[in-house]
């Protein structure tokens, strides 16, 4: 995938401009419930998402995450992200447990990576506010983890992008093949079925 490098206009509100992962690998509960073995084909610098993942598999995933050298971030829970030295991934749709202490620890000087689902404006205004790393923006297609979803389409995820003000992952319905269809800005490209 072609990317142009993220100027600091681009992310003006973010002082802490970080390489983003551009490959990203969920956890589903019904598709993915076990991630570890497509997590173990990733190439080196792509991100692990642990969304609805049994707790005994967490530290389990990340240790072969920093084996692997993959980023490596758990959904909604902020005490379980920060006694993983992970990052935090927040749900769109559903509230975060403990974020108080991640936004905290992003003062400091090993500040955990925060990124933020959006499936539009609203998200995005979110991702802001919190001074988020990166946007995971879906559906870009339509997918089988959402079925009859109305998807945002590559032009109108396209917009959205280009407006968010920090680093855009694009989810939802992605192959090899229709991800050439995203604009060269894309920060990144996130799948659950693609990569299992």
């Amino acid at each position: 995938m072609r990317r142009r490098k993220l100027s600091q206009n681009d992310i003006s509100w973010n002082a802490r401009t970080r390489a983003i992962p551009p490959l990203w690998l969920l956890s589903d509960a019904a598709r993915l419930p076990d991630p570890r073995a497509a997590a173990g084909r990733l190439p080196p610098g792509s991100a692990v998402l642990a969304r609805d993942l049994a707790p005994a598999l967490l530290r389990p995933l990340a240790i072969l995450a920093r084996q692997r050298r993959l980023a490596f971030l758990v959904a909604g829970k902020g005490r379980a992200a920060l006694a993983l030295k992970a990052g935090l991934h927040l749900p769109d749709r559903r509230p975060a447990e403990h974020l108080l202490p991640v936004l905290l620890a992003r003062r400091g000087r090993h500040a955990p990576f925060l990124s933020v689902a959006a499936h539009g404006r609203a998200g995005l205004a979110r991702a802001r506010r919190l001074r988020a790393d990166a946007v995971i923006l879906s559906p870009v297609f339509p997918t089988r983890s959402h079925p009859g979803a109305r998807a945002l389409g590559p032009l109108r995820w396209a917009a959205l992008a280009r407006r968010s003000g920090c680093p855009v992952i694009a989810l939802g319905g992605i192959t090899p093949r229709n991800c050439r269809r995203l604009p060269p800005y894309a920060a990144g490209w996130a799948a659950i079925g693609a990569l299992a």
